[in-house]
This record gives C-alpha cells, sequence and structure tokens, in this order.
C-alpha cells in the first residue's frame, strides 16, 4: 500500500498550529455541524437492538433507499436494488475484490480523483488506468470495472448526461461495470449533477452500473458510516451475498438513523443553505487573493490555484494557519492545485477569509 495521504501533511499541520488564533482546517471533507435531532432520536429509540441486524438492511431501511434513489436519482423503483453499506469508503475500497477483480485485470479511474478507487484495485491486485476519455483506453479487454465521478472529488466537476451515457454504452459493450460515486449529488451549485441511474444516461436499464451514495455530507452523518449501494440488482444480490459471508453488517441503531435521515427533506435544504454560505465567503476570498477557481460547480470542495507546485502553495497557507489539501493526493495530474474544503464552521471560514485578506 501507499503512504496514507494525510499523514504526508503532518509538517503543515503543525506549522498553520502555530498561528495565534488557531489552524483553520480545510483540509478534509469532514461535517462539522450537529446531526439533526431527528436523526439522534432515532438512533437512540433503536438503540436496543440485542440481536443481529440484517446484511441486505431493514425492510423499512431497503424501503427508504428504494424511494430516495427514484426521488434524488430518478431511478425505476420496481428495477432498482438497494443495499447498505458501512460508509461509502469501505463500499469503494473493497468493490473490485467483491467483484471479482483480481490480477490480469484493469480498473479505469478518473485522472484526478479520491484516492480509494486506486487503492481498492490494488487490495484486488488489479492494474488502474487513469483516464478521463475511454477512447484513450483503448480496446482492452482486460477492463473490468470503470469508476466514474459526478460530483467530483475534488475538482467539483459535473459530468453531463450525455458524458455518463457515452461511458455506460462503452462499458456494457465490453462487459464491465459501470460504478458510480454519487457521494455529492445533492451539492449541485452552478450546475446540477444527474445520476447514472436517470433515465438520460440508463434508459431505465441499470444492467452494468451501481451508484455509490453517503449521507455523511447531506446529513452530517460521516460518524455513523452511513452509505448505500443502488443499481443493478444482480450485481446488487452478488454484493449482499459476500457480505454476508464476510459480516459486513450495519448495526441496527444506523440502519434506523438512516431510514430517519432519507424521509427528511428538511435537514439536507439546511445544510446545503450553510454550505452556500461558506462556499461564497471562500471563493470570493480565494479569487482575491489571486487564486483560479477550477470547476468546483458543485461539492463540498473549491480546487484552486496559483500555478505552482500543490505542496508550495500548501506551505503558503500554512502559514497562515491554514490546512488545504494537496491536489497531488488526487493522482499526478492534480500537482498544480489544491483542494480547499468547504466543511468548517462559520467562524473559522470567516477567520481563514481574513487571513487570504491580510
Amino acid at each position: 500500500m501507499p503512504d496514507f495521504p494525510w499523514d504526508l501533511l503532518v509538517p503543515a499541520k503543525t506549522l498553520a498550529g502555530q498561528h495565534p488564533d488557531g489552524m483553520v482546517d480545510l483540509s478534509m471533507g469532514t461535517p462539522v455541524d450537529p446531526v439533526p435531532a431527528s436523526i439522534r432520536a432515532a438512533l437512540a429509540a433503536a438503540s436496543d437492538a440485542p440481536g443481529y441486524p440484517l446484511t441486505a438492511g431493514s425492510p423499512a431501511l431497503r424501503a427508504a433507499l428504494t424511494s430516495w434513489v427514484a426521488r434524488a436519482c430518478g431511478a425505476e423503483p420496481d428495477l432498482v436494488g438497494v443495499l447498505p453499506t458501512i460508509g461509502s469508503k469501505e463500499l469503494v475500497a473493497w468493490l473490485p475484490t467483491l467483484l471479482g477483480v483480481g490480477p490480469g485485470d484493469v480498473v479505469v479511474i478518473p485522472r484526478v480523483c479520491y484516492p480509494t478507487y486506486a487503492v481498492g484495485a490494488r487490495l484486488a491486485g488489479a492494474e488502474v488506468v487513469r483516464a478521463d476519455s475511454l477512447t484513450a483506453v483503448g480496446p482492452d479487454p482486460r477492463v473490468r470495472l470503470v469508476w466514474v465521478n459526478s460530483p467530483s472529488n475534488p475538482t467539483g466537476q459535473v459530468l453531463p448526461p450525455a458524458h455518463l451515457r457515452k461511458t455506460v454504452d462503452w462499458a456494457r459493450e465490453r462487459g464491465a461495470v459501470v460504478a458510480s460515486d454519487e457521494c455529492y449529488l445533492s451539492l449541485g451549485w452552478e450546475e446540477t449533477p444527474t445520476s447514472v441511474l436517470h433515465q438520460d444516461v440508463s434508459d431505465g436499464d441499470y444492467s452494468n452500473l451501481i451508484a455509490v451514495h453517503s449521507l455523511s455530507k447531506r446529513s452530517n452523518l460521516a460518524g455513523y458510516r452511513a452509505g448505500f449501494v443502488a443499481g443493478d440488482r444482480a450485481i446488487v444480490d452478488a454484493l449482499l451475498t459476500v457480505r454476508k459471508h464476510a459480516g459486513m453488517i450495519m448495526p441496527a441503531p444506523v440502519q434506523a438513523a438512516m431510514v430517519a435521515a432519507l424521509d427528511d427533506s428538511e435537514h439536507v435544504a439546511e445544510q446545503r443553505s450553510r454550505y452556500a454560505a461558506r462556499r461564497e465567503v471562500l471563493r470570493d476570498a480565494l479569487v482575491k487573493a489571486g487564486f483560479e477557481i477550477g470547476y468546483s460547480a458543485a461539492g463540498l470542495y473549491l480546487w484552486a490555484t496559483r500555478d505552482e507546485d500543490c505542496w508550495t502553495t500548501v506551505d503558503w497557507f500554512a502559514q497562515r494557519g491554514i490546512l488545504v489539501a494537496p491536489g497531488e493526493f488526487y493522482g499526478p495530474a492534480g500537482n498544480r492545485h489544491v483542494r480547499v474544503a468547504l466543511t468548517a464552521t462559520d467562524e473559522r471560514v470567516a477567520a481563514a477569509a481574513d487571513r487570504l485578506a491580510g
């Protein structure tokens, strides 16, 4: 395995922590706002759970997941399969292995992307190919899995339905699975993201398609480890079978909390408003400080550059008591950008803006 990326940030974190007013941590997308009261109440009410929960999810959770993907993704509820996961990261890391991908196979990932896509391929012993255009991959029969991520982490890029559809058609011709990471689907700002399950992409046919979702950002449930996958029923059933054997089971109280979160849209709108306000403050401050913002049309991050090595930029921020993530974490093509997260309190975001103006 490669070094854990965040361990490499320790020197910058130490420097930023020396600021007299404390560090502003904009490096990780870690929610800082409270878990909504209704979700905490649902968790508490289900806390007397002495028996084993269902790996497939309780009937109530499966119904809530199916209803949500119909509303939010435009999926056909009678055709889509759903399965809870222990957060989305473990599913991303283990998906190639769970699908039987292994040595001699190829996993295609975006040129700049969430590092765990590559880690998952390594765990399975597969080869990683970074490509944003599948024409660059060529007619390689070894491709078993193609990752797409819209809105992107880290760039905030939104892939149009036509691009997603071409990717789906290309993969299906080769018998490959398309895994769409849609954890930031509800956070479109300048563009509206489209799920791979939407009619405009899938034509209502979910074969070889799965979408990965998380409640970490939309509902502040990173600490609950509440994620799920939806799509091709045959794939979902195969994942369920392996997960039963492996003991990958979401705790029953978290399942109940997920039902409450999925059935309530008011708290999502409130959290979205918080992020929108923080985004405006940070974007304005970064532009005034001489940064160019690339993509960033959706999601929880601003993809910023001064056209210099990303570690030089990281140090520049750290000298001002601000911690950001180097673009190199997300692939070699990101080495002249930094990722600036919106996940800090209003007070800390205001402090960062003041420091950028100084």
